[in-house]
């Protein structure tokens, strides 16, 4: 006998999503403020401009390595505060570090010092960002580029925040206009598809973090954030089987479908779901 009918199945589906999102909302800070922030368009310093997964965090250069980076950047920095390349990668080495506050002071004096720097507001708009000051955060990051001259970076970086805001439809505006500069830019659409899985449109979200992974040379944890969406639609479509069928025909259908996934994406069918395969596209 089927378990439950169809408004137990729609409540049952509502409830999953609502779990689903939930889930990518407590991640979303780890994976696209942490990395994500780093394109800031600083064009001084060597971030990479590219999306982390949402369950993955930036890989920590170790404990002593971020000591001395400090050490290094803050003799320089103390030697000449008003040096603004200085002041942006000793910020840069505090966050390392996890002194973050500290790095929102050193770089608060340096947009003092330089209120017309781009790359210091841009700097300092993203460690706002990083100690939860999202609306400050948008204010500095609105002075770091122009109308006439915009940083494909920097709206990234202003889309992401309105994210951790809750603005997810004002950040996919941004995104796009993004987007209208550097078509096909992986950063960018991962950062689009995450705001989708955000605002609970898991199947958009999919469909763009799948563009953005066939990009060439993409950064392999842009297909991390393409695994974790698609395996919350799978837990999704595990429970609206379960309530109609019994669990071992439901899982049986999941597996069948996640099979034929892996085979489509070149993903190992080895029941590792969303684990990206040797052969993959961007390796």
């Amino acid at each position: 006998m089927p378990r439950g009918g169809p408004n137990e199945a729609k409540m049952i589906s509502a409830s999953v999503r609502r779990k689903s999102t939930e889930r990518v909302r407590r991640l979303f800070p780890v994976g696209l403020v942490a990395i994500a922030l780093s394109a800031t368009g600083c064009q001084t310093t060597s971030q990479t401009e590219t999306t982390g997964s949402l369950a993955m965090a930036s890989v920590p250069q170790g404990e002593a390595g971020s000591r001395r980076s400090v050490e290094a950047w803050g003799e320089r920095y103390r030697a000449n505060p008003n040096d603004p390349q200085a002041a942006i990668n000793y910020a840069q080495s505090l966050r390392g570090n996890g002194q973050r506050a500290q790095a929102v002071a050193v770089l608060e004096q340096a947009s003092i010092q330089n209120p017309k720097d781009m790359n210091i507001l841009g700097a300092y708009g993203r460690a706002l960002a990083d100690v939860g000051n999202f609306k400050q955060a948008l204010e500095v990051l609105n002075r770091a580029h122009t109308p006439e001259q915009p940083d494909w970076r920097i709206l990234s970086v202003q889309g992401a925040v309105l994210d951790q805001m809750g603005r997810h439809e004002d950040a996919q505006r941004y995104y796009g206009t993004a987007l209208r500069i550097v078509p096909d830019e992986p950063s960018v659409l991962s950062n689009l598809g995450l705001s989708y899985a955000l605002s609970k449109d898991l199947v958009r979200a999919e469909a763009t973090l799948r563009r953005a992974a066939a990009q060439p040379r993409v950064d392999p944890r842009v297909r991390q954030n393409l695994a974790l969406v698609v395996g919350l639609q799978f837990a999704e479509a595990e429970n609206i089987a379960q309530a109609d069928l019994p669990s071992n025909e439901a899982a049986a259908n999941v597996a069948y479908l996640r099979q034929m996934l892996a085979q489509q994406n070149g993903w190992r069918a080895s029941g590792e779901p969303g684990k990206p395969g040797m052969g993959g596209q961007g390796s």
